[in-house]
């Protein structure tokens, strides 16, 4: 009896590369975790790092350093920083791959609904007129506020007819983009030279200065946004095959297109609230795993949020040591990566293309 040969087929392949992917994400990730905790002015290695973490969590070792310093820095500043980058980065790279399913397009991100520009305004407004409603968290807030105002307003302007079209939601999005960054110079023309700086760094990103009261609103924030979005990773798949088929397939095409945009504005608020402006997160990384896994939206929403985080660690590891004494704006790194992955995507897709047509 001859042996049956069998052929893998592009799924196995697929679900394959999405095993070995998510598997080498994570222990990237954890790697560059352990190695970001024991860098900067106070040095540690990665053994006692794990030791520190060990030791917090209850578990009795010879591993951690007896000096109670060590904890507070690790515990106390590095820790906070990079659980937050984390989450921003996940956040941010999720909501590049529900913009980019929703739009039909690998070049769309989330900032072409007005998110970001909303967001900064709010908090270039809360910086400029001295508010402090919420006290610390008065410019977050503001922030979370206006990218939410933002994307609200353009999908009630774009909407017609019970519906809304893509090409509607784009043009609204570069209207309201525009209204945001003239009331942004304006307020930064009316602020104090103080103020200005505020704008301006908080414009380039940071996750400096970043506390657990933070993170514990924006984990669960990222957190129903993430599974929100792994939800609707089925319809988003049927999308795909266009507008009219995925009706004709029992897709609600304007709820889906709604809940999409909810969940992209409640991730990117949460992210932009507390860490500013940090662009392309949400273009390079899905890109990159879907060249990697294959289009389907529920592994590759994983393997997005994987890799968001992994760049946001991989950035602020940057950002701290490599200028010794100062903290590189984290968005200013991410865009010196970002804009030339984004010219060469442009040119690539040209050429698959055949030209701009």
């Amino acid at each position: 009896m001859s042996e049956e040969v069998v052929v893998p087929t592009p799924a196995r392949h697929r679900g394959s590369r999405f095993a070995v992917a998510t598997i080498v994400l994570a222990l990237a990730l954890i790697a560059v975790c352990v190695i970001s905790l024991g860098l900067g002015q106070y040095a540690l290695s990665p053994s006692e790092v794990v030791g520190i973490l060990l030791r917090a969590i209850g578990v009795d070792t010879d591993l951690a350093p007896a000096a109670p310093t060590a904890d507070g820095v690790i515990l106390d500043i590095r820790l906070p920083r990079i659980v937050l980058g984390l989450l921003v980065g996940a956040a941010l790279a999720v909501s590049g791959v529900l913009m980019q399913a929703i739009f039909g397009n690998p070049l769309a991100d989330a900032a072409v609904v007005g998110v970001s520009s909303g967001a900064a305004l709010g908090a270039a407004a809360s910086l400029t007129f001295g508010l402090t409603v919420f006290g610390l968290w008065t410019t977050p807030g503001a922030a979370f506020l206006g990218g939410l105002a933002a994307v609200i307003a353009v999908y009630l302007i774009s909407r017609a007819g019970g519906r809304t079209e893509v090409v509607t939601l784009l043009l609204t999005g570069i209207a309201i983009n525009a209204i945001a960054g003239a009331g942004l110079a304006f307020l930064t023309f009316l602020g104090t030279t103080s103020t200005r700086e505020q704008i301006v760094f908080w414009q380039l990103g940071s996750l400096n200065g970043a506390l657990w009261q933070n993170i514990a609103l924006v984990a669960p924030l990222t957190a129903v946004g993430i599974l929100a979005g792994m939800l609707v990773a089925g319809r988003l798949d049927l999308f795909a095959l266009g507008e009219r088929t995925a009706r004709h397939l029992g897709v609600r095409v304007e709820l889906l297109r709604v809940v999409v945009i909810i969940t992209v504005a409640v991730l990117v608020c949460a992210a932009v609230a507390f860490a500013g402006i940090i662009g392309f997160v949400g273009l390079i990384v899905p890109h990159l795993m879907r060249m990697i896994i294959g289009p389907a939206h529920l592994p590759l929403l994983i393997a997005s949020a994987l890799g968001g985080a992994l760049l946001l660690a991989v950035a602020d590891l940057v950002a701290r040591t490599a200028v010794p004494l100062a903290d590189l704006p984290i968005g200013m790194l991410t865009a010196l990566v970002g804009g030339p992955f984004f010219l060469w995507l442009l040119v690539r897709t040209r050429r698959r293309s055949g030209g701009w047509a």
